[in-house]
């Protein structure tokens, strides 16, 4: 019997704002796609962008107000978010729309389903940056940060590509160092936050006293 993916993530749909709604009519035929479940066409990521820049992965943008401004501050490089929060969808559109944002693609559904269709050796980085906790004990099994996971994430990545994590919850950063040295193909690089701009969820947990750990490593193989 085939049992369906465990979700690392809560659906979250809700109400966009004129301006998302607007930005979203606008951009989404063009620099938007849809994940959609059991999907595993491959994906081009040369194709989505209309060049060969360096990809860069981030799930779970958010709001997607970091997002947009590490694209803008690295126009070398290639940036496709994917979330699950149409709000947030159409704030990060709205942001593309009003600094014309020419190397952002923004993703609607599950991250991992997004992974398994791209290429090995695709992929220049992957931010993952304040997932979901999960902080219940039961409930563990749903954390993006796996080893099933950050084997495929490495697999993505080529030779000297940086996987860059960042939690505000102290458990979560220990399980997450734990997986990611246990990994084969990776190495640790450090826990600086390297240009990563703060985002609300790490204000959010700074406020409630919980420490920020970053978590950077690199494919070495």
């Amino acid at each position: 019997m085939n049992h369906p993916p465990i979700r690392t993530f809560h659906p979250r749909r809700g109400r966009m704002s004129a301006r998302h709604a607007d930005a979203h009519t606008a951009l989404w035929p063009s620099r938007g796609l849809t994940v959609e479940d059991g999907d595993r066409t491959p994906l081009d990521l040369d194709e989505l962008f209309g060049d060969d820049s360096p990809k860069v992965l981030e799930i779970g943008f958010g709001m997607g107000d970091t997002l947009a401004e590490t694209a803008a501050a690295d126009p070398e490089r290639d940036y496709l978010g994917i979330e699950v929060h149409t709000p947030g969808i159409g704030n990060l559109l709205a942001l593309v729309q009003e600094q014309n944002l020419q190397n952002v693609r923004v993703a609607l559904g599950d991250a991992m389903q997004l992974v398994h269709r791209l290429a090995p050796n695709s992929l220049d980085a992957v931010h993952i940056y304040f997932p979901d906790p999960w902080p219940k004990a039961r409930h563990h099994k749903r954390r993006l940060v796996q080893p099933a996971n950050v084997a495929l994430l490495r697999d993505r990545l080529h030779a000297g590509g940086v996987l860059h994590c960042a939690t505000d919850w102290p458990h979560y950063a220990e399980a997450m160092a734990e997986t990611l040295d246990a990994d084969p193909g990776l190495e640790f690089v450090d826990r600086e936050r390297a240009g990563r701009p703060e985002t609300k969820f790490e204000r959010r947990g700074s406020h409630a006293g919980r420490p920020i750990t970053d978590l950077r490593y690199r494919r070495y193989r």
